[in-house]
């Protein structure tokens, strides 16, 4: 038996050494790198105008039917590309795959096309002798549930937005493409965009020639229920409705606006644009959104907006921000997120300055406006820093992998969102801007303050809406141009390296501490209720959804250490049945309490109980004034909230 076993032993050794060697017996291919096919831009005018038409009135299926003409200087390969990376979504977010019966014809002959094999948003034809234009015919079918993507086209409405729906020709700068574009839109609907119309003949408009990264840069919203409202000279607000009762704008809701304008103007001491449209549309049918453009910004709201304007500040710091955006993002741009065309990657390293300080000034605009009352912003900025507080995946990764979210992440759910993080550089680059602006006013004994970065750094000449670029060390240069200090080591220590803690010196300096209260501010209701969840991530570490669902945990909490995560439906609270009363309820009669709070919840078709270990009630952030011998009464963020214009 000992002689066997040493045989099988020698025999295992032989086998094992015989695999080990296979791999050097394997088939081995040579790695063959693509060609590159597609022609680098150049800044050199393009030979002829494009012509782009846009039916856009099967609003009740969602198509946008398309016909494009495109001039042509000589035979051969030509190439087409599909718009892919996007300004304002910092990543590659084109719907390429809504493009549907592509078809290029020349001289009444149809022309064969083939997708690139590697660049999927490209196009090769080879175009014939004699031939000086293409047509190009296709459709954009959009979105028609959420689950697709933004619905852009609902029964009342519809928002055109340019890339969607046309073609360009590789090789050339963007702006070096004129284009003349054609809109026909719904029967007796009305339509705004930062494009001037050359004419217009029932549902048809004709828009003035422009080049296609200005065209891509003016989307158009439209509507059977329609006003626009001028707000001053150069600004106005283009209000598109569900339905004609929600459009119905008081003259003490449109006064902030104009103010809104009036502040900004005067904060950045300058205007970018010949003249800014606000396109805001008051919607639950069509898809939400906030972007920006240069001399307009698209926004998404809820119905309610100026009939519910007593309710609570709801979305009314998205237009502050999408303006803001006129200057810091869009006129003064970092380096490399500025691109020739829409095929050249972005680099989003510096979105701690386009979103993070365009987050600060648009919660401060939102307070000089009116727009939000100082109470609200004050509450906006309590649940701001103890949600980035949350945020404990700073841990391990810093605030400048966040900028990268876009692309790596595309806004998708995540199942651990405060280990994981997300675009963090929107509220937490808040919180750095705040404590920036209260250091050069302590710095210079009020002197100073970050108003005069914001004037000398994105400030142009008026009408421009051009594009300045700027890089790390131009902030850090500006910044200590304002008021010496070391910005460099700041912004090393704040954007760089991992924490523990949010940002929140920011408060402190500006003569408020966070705290914790057992009752929620308007702010968190009015969220809450605009999101249709409870937010109890600050008690017991879960935000509820709707009919007992859990949308979050937050990771480490007393709910996370219990067991609990996205997704399970809570059936009872303490033996009870489910209500978020009861939920809210077991927490605060379990304050100073010795024993856990029993959560019974489904997992598949599972149920469990799950003990969380919380005493401390229902917590809720709030800002509190420092008081005290030798504390100023208005504090540095009370003087930063006040009014500029009259």
């Amino acid at each position: 038996m000992r002689l066997v076993g040493i045989l099988g032993l020698v025999a295992a050794l032989s086998i094992s050494s015989t695999a080990a060697a296979m791999p050097d017996r394997l088939s081995k291919p040579d790695y063959v790198a693509p060609q590159e096919t597609i022609p680098a831009p150049r800044d050199i005018a393009y030979p002829g105008t494009m012509s782009l038409e846009v039916d856009a009135r099967d609003h009740d299926q969602g198509i946008f039917r398309v016909t494009q003409t495109i001039p042509v200087a000589k035979a051969g390969r030509l190439t087409l590309l599909y718009p892919e990376w996007l300004p304002g979504n910092h990543a590659p977010r084109g719907e390429i795959e809504k493009i549907t019966g592509l078809k290029f014809t020349a001289n009444g002959q149809e022309l064969a096309w083939v997708r690139d094999d590697v660049d999927v948003y490209a196009f090769h034809l080879t175009v014939p002798e004699g031939v000086s234009q293409i047509t190009v015919k296709f459709e954009f079918v959009s979105a028609t549930t959420a689950g697709q993507g933004r619905i852009v086209m609902a029964p009342s409405m519809l928002n055109l937005r340019w890339h969607q729906v046309s073609l360009y020709p590789a090789g050339y700068f963007v702006r070096q493409i004129p284009v003349q574009a054609t809109a026909i839109y719904p029967e007796g609907w009305q339509a705004a965009s930062a494009l001037r119309q050359k004419s217009q003949a029932g549902g048809k408009i004709v828009y003035e020639k422009t080049d296609y990264d200005t065209l891509v840069d003016s989307p158009v919203f439209a509507g059977q229920y329609f006003e626009t409202v001028q707000l001053t000279s150069r600004a106005h607000l283009n209000i598109v409705s569900d339905d004609a009762k929600y459009l119905r704008p008081e003259k003490g809701h449109i006064a902030p606006h104009i103010k809104l304008v009036k502040e900004a103007e005067a904060l950045f001491g300058s205007h970018p644009y010949d003249r800014y449209d606000f396109l805001l549309a008051l919607t639950d049918e069509m898809g939400g959104i906030g972007l920006e453009h240069h001399r307009s910004s698209e926004n998404g709201v809820n119905r309610e907006y100026f009939t519910g304007w007593d309710d609570g500040p709801g979305r009314r710091n998205l237009l502050p921000h999408e303006l803001t955006h006129a200057w810091n993002g869009k006129y003064r741009r970092p380096q490399g997120m500025w691109t020739p065309d829409f095929r050249q990657p972005m680099r989003d390293n510096l979105l701690w300055v386009y979103e993070g300080q365009t987050q600060f000034w648009g919660y401060v605009l939102g307070a000089r406006s009116g727009l939000y009352s100082k109470q609200d912003t004050l509450d906006a900025l309590a649940a701001i820093a103890a949600d980035m507080d949350q945020r404990v995946g700073r841990e391990w990764r810093p605030l400048i992998d966040t900028a990268h979210d876009p692309i790596i992440a595309a806004r998708r759910p995540k199942p651990w969102t405060s280990w994981q993080r997300a675009e963090d550089y929107y509220n937490e680059g808040l919180l750095i801007w705040l404590e920036a602006d209260q250091i050069i006013r302590r710095e210079s004994n009020g002197r100073k303050s970050l108003e005069d970065f914001a004037r000398a750094f994105f400030r142009g000449d008026n009408g421009d809406w051009g594009v300045v670029t700027y890089e790390k060390e131009d902030v850090i240069e500006a910044l200590g141009k304002v008021q010496p200090y070391d910005w460099d080591g700041f912004i090393e220590e704040r954007v760089y390296r991992t924490g523990t803690e949010a940002p929140k010196a920011g408060l402190v300096l500006g003569g408020y501490q966070l705290v914790y209260v057992d009752r929620p501010s308007a702010y968190i209701l009015a969220n809450d209720e605009r999101r249709k969840q409870l937010d109890l991530s600050h008690s017991i570490g879960l935000i509820m959804g709707s009919k007992g669902m859990i949308k979050s945990v937050v990771w480490d909490s007393p709910a996370f250490k219990a067991g609990l995560k996205s997704g399970l439906t809570i059936s009872a609270v303490n033996g009870k049945a489910y209500s978020d009363e009861a939920l809210k309820q077991a927490i605060e009669e379990n304050r100073g309490a010795e024993g856990p709070i029993d959560i019974f919840a489904k997992n598949g078709e599972a149920y469990h109980n799950f003990m969380v270990d919380h005493s401390g009630g229902l917590r809720y952030p709030a800002l509190e004034k420092i008081t005290g011998e030798g504390v100023a009464q208005e504090a540095g963020i009370d003087r930063l909230l006040q009014s500029k214009t009259t």
